[in-house]
């Protein structure tokens, strides 16, 4: 008796792969694969980056504390390798370069608060604000150092302050608010 063979059924087509490339980036950056067809393949360290940051994000209070945890860590990236922290990078180009740096971020806050785009103006405000704290950290303040001289600030009038500025300080009064 003859054994039947029976055919395999016909392989389905199957679509062909597409092909990753790495997008050119500038050094230090995280390069993003990208699928041929145009969609962003995410790179699996920024997938857990992001992960990460959500997960500071649920945990870490958004008040007025994450100021004093941003110095921290800008602080202690003061020595850290430039190709691998931005804030080493800044923080390595001298006070001179980090005050444009925070120039140009505070003219980009302008920018958006003029054209009264409110995202943009939030975003900006933060890098206005990261940009700040990496100045006091090549200028060497703390935020203590500011935090006092606000409290000293506090219900000072700000015409009766800047007044006093003009005056030699022995005869600057200790002033109160102005009614």
């Amino acid at each position: 008796m003859a054994k039947s063979i029976k055919k395999k059924p016909a392989a389905k087509p199957v679509a062909a792969k597409k092909m990753v490339t790495a997008k050119k980036s500038k050094p230090g950056t995280p390069k993003v694969g990208t699928l041929k067809a145009g969609k962003p393949k995410p790179d699996k360290k920024v997938a857990k980056a992001s992960v990460k940051q959500r997960s500071l994000a649920a945990i870490l209070p958004a008040d007025p504390s994450v100021i004093d945890r941003l110095w921290s860590v800008v602080l202690s990236r003061r020595n850290a390798n430039p190709a691998t922290s931005h804030s080493a990078r800044l923080l390595s180009r001298g006070v001179a370069k980090v005050a444009q740096k925070f120039g140009e971020e505070a003219v980009e806050a302008v920018i958006e608060a003029v054209a009264g785009n409110r995202e943009a103006l939030i975003g900006e405000s933060a890098d206005v604000l990261y940009h700040l704290l990496v100045l006091w950290v090549a200028a060497e303040i703390s935020p203590e150092d500011v935090w006092a001289e606000l409290r000293r600030r506090e219900g000072v009038s700000g015409i009766a302050e800047k007044a006093a500025r003009a005056l030699p300080v022995a005869l600057r009064p200790n002033t109160s608010k102005i009614p």
